[in-house]
Parts: C-alpha cells; sequence; structure tokens
C-alpha cells in the first residue's frame, strides 16, 4: 500500500515535531488515509479467528454484534480493538451509505460525516461497544443509513 503522506511522517520520526499530522494528511491524500484506516487490523484478525468474515458490508457488522465478547477479557487489547471496531464501522458506513464521507477533525480525531452535515464518532461507538456492547455496531449503521 503506498500512502503518500506517510514519507514525510517517517521523516520526522527521529525526535521532532511531526509536520503532517492526520488532519493536514488528510487534507493532501484522502483516499490513503481512508485506507489506512479501514486496516483495522486487530479486529480483522479475531474476526477471522471467529470466522467472521469482514467483508464492508452492513451484515458484517450484525456477525461482529453476535461475537461472544472474549476481547474484554484483556484489558490492554479492549481499547485497541473498539478503536478498530470503530474505524470499521465507519468503513462500512463510507462505503455503502450515499454521501458519507471520512473527515479527520484538526484535533486527529476520525469521524464520519454523513450527507446531511451530521458527524459521527465511530471510534467512540465502536469503543463503547467494545467495552459495554452497546450500541450494536449494526444499530449505528443502521441510524447512519437512515439519516439520523
Amino acid at each position: 500500500m503506498k500512502l503518500p503522506f506517510l514519507d514525510s511522517w517517517r521523516k520526522r520520526r527521529d525526535g521532532g515535531a511531526r509536520t503532517a499530522p492526520l488532519a493536514s494528511a488528510f487534507e493532501r491524500d484522502p483516499e490513503g488515509v481512508a485506507e489506512l484506516l479501514s486496516e483495522c487490523s486487530l479486529l480483522r484478525a479475531r474476526a477471522e479467528e471467529a470466522g467472521v468474515p469482514l467483508d464492508d458490508t452492513p451484515g458484517s457488522l450484525v456477525a461482529l454484534d453476535q461475537l461472544p465478547p472474549r476481547w474484554r477479557e484483556d484489558p490492554e487489547e479492549l481499547p485497541w480493538f473498539g478503536n478498530d471496531a470503530g474505524l470499521y464501522l465507519g468503513t462500512v458506513v463510507v462505503r455503502t451509505v450515499p454521501g458519507a464521507a471520512w473527515d479527520v477533525l484538526p484535533g486527529g480525531r476520525a469521524v464520519v460525516r454523513l450527507a446531511s452535515g451530521r458527524e459521527i464518532d465511530v471510534v467512540g461507538a465502536g469503543l463503547d461497544w467494545a467495552i459495554t456492547g452497546s450500541p450494536q455496531l449494526s444499530q449505528t449503521y443502521g441510524e447512519a443509513a437512515e439519516g439520523r
């Protein structure tokens, strides 16, 4: 995967201040950032182990909602899993809801913006789901698809 904004970020890993935060990288290469956000490697690995194919469709969110929450047994993995769940939710929304798109706020928080202008904190929703099971990912998707 070629992500041009990572080259300038890597050049500054020597301890200097990064000159390309996620928000400015998104301005230069929105498709590259969207591809990076859709990786969700931990979630994809755990889903594969459970036999749940993640095909970036709403049906895969329903399947994730049905998984036993074994990730809650590992307090170190839990926030990473929730973060990935939120990014995956955002990926499904962006790929299937007309007019939905990723947006990166100046502070670096990735959100999904619907055609109506409504902003969805998908990472927050993923963390809530991972920690408590509510709201379900498919429910959050359904509200986004309805434009609520």
